[in-house]
């Protein structure tokens, strides 16, 4: 059996995967969310809107989200922007 994955909190930011929310004309600032960043160890960091409490028992059957998660929402504009840059395998 395989070993439950864990987030890595020493992991650093490494690069943004696709375009800031700038350049995709979805905040009036450099800094604003949403973004996408690959992390130094390959995991993904996403930045969005916390909407757990707005999903919270409209999961699909066999989702969860356990304590210590987020349901976080990004714009479509923002995952296919970064296409390009995420790996096939």
């Amino acid at each position: 059996m395989a070993e439950a994955w864990t987030a890595d909190s020493s992991a650093s930011f490494l690069r943004r995967l696709g375009k800031s929310s700038h350049e995709l004309g979805q905040s009036s600032g450099n800094s604003s969310c949403p973004d996408i960043w690959e992390l130094d160890n390959g995991d993904v960091a996403v930045i969005g809107t916390d909407m757990s409490t707005a999903y919270q028992g409209r999961l699909p059957e066999g989702v969860s989200v356990d304590p210590g998660e987020r349901l976080v929402i990004i714009p479509r504009q923002t995952i296919l922007a970064a296409k390009a840059a995420i790996p096939d395998a």
